[in-house]
C-alpha cells in the first residue's frame, strides 16, 4: 500500500482528495493488489466500455489482506463472469426508462418520485442496477433535474422524493442546497430522501459545512447503503453519528449478495452494528436480475431462510424488511414465511420466532362482526 493511501496522509480526510486519487485503471490496482486470472480478465473485458473501476482510496485501504474472495474486494472489482449473462437479467430489471415521467425523474409510485441528480458515484458496485448508465452518461443536465422538479411540482399526488443517482452526496454543498430549497418550497412534498452510498465510500463527506446547508430543510430522510460489517469503520461511526446529532434520521439498505453476506452471522453483525450506531436496517434487498449480476444472486428460497434464522436472534429495531423489486416496473414486494400452521383439527397455529408451535384462537364470528 502507497504512502499516499494512509490515514497518516493531511489530504487522507478531504472527501475531494479521496475522489480525485481514486483507482481507475487497471494499472493502478495492481499497485496495490495482486489479481486474480478472474480479475484480469474481467479487466480486460471492462477496457470495452460498461460500468468503470473506479475505488476510493478509503475503500482500497479496507481491503488490504483481502484475497479474490474477500467481502469488499468482489464488490468493486470486476470479474470475467459479469459478461456472462443468465436467462431473465435485463439491463434495466426495474423498468425505469418506461418509468420516466421527464429526463431525469421515475414516477413509479402515486406518492413518490425519483429524482437522478448526477450519474456519479464514488465508486462503482458491480452489482448495480443501474450499470447501464452510471458512470457512462449521460450526466443529468441542470435542466434536466429543473424539469424533474417541475413535474413534481405540477403533481400534487408526490409527497415523497427521493434524490438519487449515481449518488446525490457527490453533488456540492450548493449545489444539494439549492436543490432541496426548491423542492421545500413545493406545498405537497412532505419528505425528501437522499440515497447515498458515499458514507461507506469516503465517510469524511459528512462535514459541518454539509450539515449546515441542509439542516434548514429538515424532514431529510438519509439512505444508506451498507452491505458488510467490515464496512461499518471507526470513520464511519462518527460520520453518522454526525449525521444522527444533526437530526437527520439514517436508514439502510442492504443488498443481499451470494458469498459476501448471505449467511445469518454476518447479517446480524451488521444489522447490530448498524443499529447501535443509530441506524435503521431498513430493507434487505434481493439482488436485481441485472445483466452480468448472476454470481451475486442467491434464491428466494435462500434469503427467506435467512431472515428466518435472523428473526428471534435480533430486535424488531435491527430487522430490515426482505423485499424483492418486481421486474418490469411492478413495485418492491416484501417476501417472508407464512408463520401459519393449519393443523388437522381445523384451528390455525402459529410457528413463533423460537421455532415452536402454538394454537392462535381467533375470535367467534359473531364476535368479530361486533
Amino acid at each position: 500500500m502507497t504512502t499516499s493511501f494512509s490515514p497518516g496522509n493531511p489530504n487522507w480526510h478531504d472527501w475531494k482528495w479521496q475522489l480525485r486519487h481514486a483507482v481507475r485503471t487497471a494499472a493502478q490496482l495492481r499497485e496495490h493488489l495482486e489479481l486474480s486470472a478472474d480479475e484480469e480478465a474481467g479487466l480486460r473485458r471492462l477496457e470495452e466500455g460498461g460500468l468503470p473501476l473506479t475505488i476510493t482510496p478509503y475503500w482500497m485501504r479496507l481491503m488490504t489482506g483481502e484475497g479474490p474472495q474477500g467481502p469488499l474486494r468482489r464488490q468493486l472489482v470486476p470479474s470475467a463472469l459479469e459478461w456472462e449473462g443468465a436467462s431473465g437479467e435485463r439491463s434495466d430489471p426495474l423498468g425505469e426508462e418506461d418509468l420516466k415521467a421527464a429526463p431525469s425523474l421515475v414516477h413509479r409510485y402515486p406518492d413518490r418520485a425519483l429524482l437522478w441528480v448526477t450519474d456519479r458515484c464514488a465508486s462503482y458496485c458491480r452489482f448495480c442496477t443501474r450499470k447501464r448508465l452510471v458512470g457512462q452518461g449521460p450526466t443529468p443536465t441542470e435542466s434536466d433535474v429543473g424539469e424533474g422538479i417541475d413535474y413534481i411540482e405540477r403533481t400534487p399526488a408526490i409527497r415523497d422524493v427521493v434524490l438519487s443517482g449515481g449518488d446525490a452526496l457527490l453533488l456540492e454543498d450548493d449545489k444539494l442546497e439549492s436543490l432541496l430549497a426548491r423542492l421545500r418550497g413545493i406545498s405537497h412534498v412532505e419528505l425528501i430522501r437522499l440515497a447515498t452510498r458515499l458514507v461507506a465510500f469516503a465517510p469524511m463527506r459528512i462535514t459541518r459545512q454539509l450539515l449546515s446547508a441542509l439542516k434548514p430543510f429538515q424532514p431529510v430522510y438519509f439512505m444508506l447503503h451498507f452491505n458488510h460489517p467490515k464496512e461499518l469503520t471507526r470513520d464511519v461511526e462518527q460520520a453518522l453519528g454526525r449525521l444522527a446529532d444533526a437530526g437527520f434520521p439514517l436508514m439502510n439498505q442492504t443488498v443481499l449478495l451470494k458469498g459476501i453476506n448471505d449467511d445469518v452471522t454476518t447479517l446480524e453483525t451488521l444489522f447490530r452494528g448498524l443499529t447501535r450506531m443509530r441506524c435503521k436496517p431498513y430493507y434487505l434487498h434481493q439482488c436485481d436480475a441485472i445483466l452480468g449480476a448472476g454470481h451475486f444472486r442467491t434464491t428466494l428460497e435462500e434469503g427467506m431462510a435467512l431472515m428466518d434464522g435472523l428473526r428471534g436472534r435480533v430486535s424488531g429495531l435491527a430487522l430490515p424488511t426482505y423485499v424483492v423489486d418486481v421486474p418490469g416496473g411492478k413495485g418492491k414486494v416484501p417476501l417472508a414465511r407464512d408463520p401459519r400452521v393449519v393443523g388437522d383439527d381445523g384451528l390455525v397455529h402459529i410457528r413463533g420466532s423460537l421455532g415452536t408451535v402454538a394454537n392462535y384462537p381467533q375470535p367467534a364470528a359473531a364476535d368479530a362482526e361486533s
